[in-house]
């Protein structure tokens, strides 16, 4: 028998922009609107297929800090301005490193903002990801979709 791991972990994050749920919402489902805050979306370097429907597929390949990263998902549940659920695998050089499902969810605030609450539960493989890690680099793309959000 092989020594394989499975370690599971989910975390949410919560943040509020100055901005309605559908500006917030058009941030995650436009192609050039997410390129701009999201990973490697906007390298060159990178191939990325984007087709945002229930059943659509998000595709990421490419350099990440010296290796070779894909990100690939699959959207399961698109309400507008609402909530966005889909599923994803991350792959670094060749070894499945997570599986896991995640939920955006929008709702406004009383000063016409929106208040975006992430749940993601993971499945980390064979010890070559760390969860806390995963956390960290989430909350910094939702700090990154913010800044763009500003601009």
């Amino acid at each position: 028998m092989t020594d394989h791991a499975v370690l599971h972990s989910s975390f949410t994050l919560e943040r509020t922009y100055p901005h309605p749920p559908a500006r917030v919402f058009a941030a995650l489902a436009d192609r050039d609107q997410k390129a701009k805050w999201f990973g490697g979306a906007g390298d060159p370097d990178t191939t990325w297929e984007f087709d945002f429907r229930e059943g659509g597929r998000e595709l990421q390949h490419g350099p990440f800090e010296g290796r070779m990263s894909t990100y690939d998902a699959i959207y399961h549940d698109i309400v507008d301005d609402e909530r966005v659920v889909y599923s994803y695998t991350m792959v670094i050089d060749g070894t499945r490193l997570s599986a896991s499902l995640a939920t955006f969810e929008l709702s406004p605030t009383d000063d016409g903002g929106t208040h975006l609450t992430l749940t993601e539960q993971g499945a980390y493989f064979d010890d070559v990801d760390d969860p806390a890690e995963r956390e960290r680099g989430t909350a910094e793309l939702l700090d990154l979709l913010g800044a763009t959000l500003a601009d």
